[in-house]
């Protein structure tokens, strides 16, 4: 069940707001928790993405092969190994990505900025 968002409630909000940033500590803080929820979520987004895109390259790679005619275990064989080349080199370059993240992160701390 959802609940409608009145007048009133928009006022509490941006008094609280107004409240919450009147401390700049705790606004960096929240900053902070965002800014690395969002990176976790982001890293799990482009799982998601790889995962989808590996079955999808072996299911063509099979549909493929069946339309072609060639033999079912050459062409689940060869499906396989797509899918498993494709899942692999994936998730290779999202590990690479986190870290160069994660590695810019360090440095930017490091010079101040």
């Amino acid at each position: 069940m959802t609940r409608l968002v009145t007048a009133r409630d928009e006022t509490d909000v941006l008094e609280l707001t107004q409240e919450v940033t009147a401390d700049p500590r705790i606004d960096d803080l929240v900053e902070q928790r965002v800014a690395q929820r969002l990176r976790s979520e982001a890293v799990h987004w482009r799982l998601r993405l790889v995962v989808t895109e590996t079955c999808m390259m072996g299911v063509l790679v099979f549909a493929a092969g069946s339309l072609l005619g060639h033999p079912a275990m050459l062409v689940l064989r060869a499906s396989l190994m797509v899918a498993g080349s494709c899942l692999a080199t994936g998730v290779l370059l999202v590990g690479l990505s986190a870290g160069t993240m994660r590695l810019a992160d360090r440095i930017r701390r490091r010079l101040g900025r």
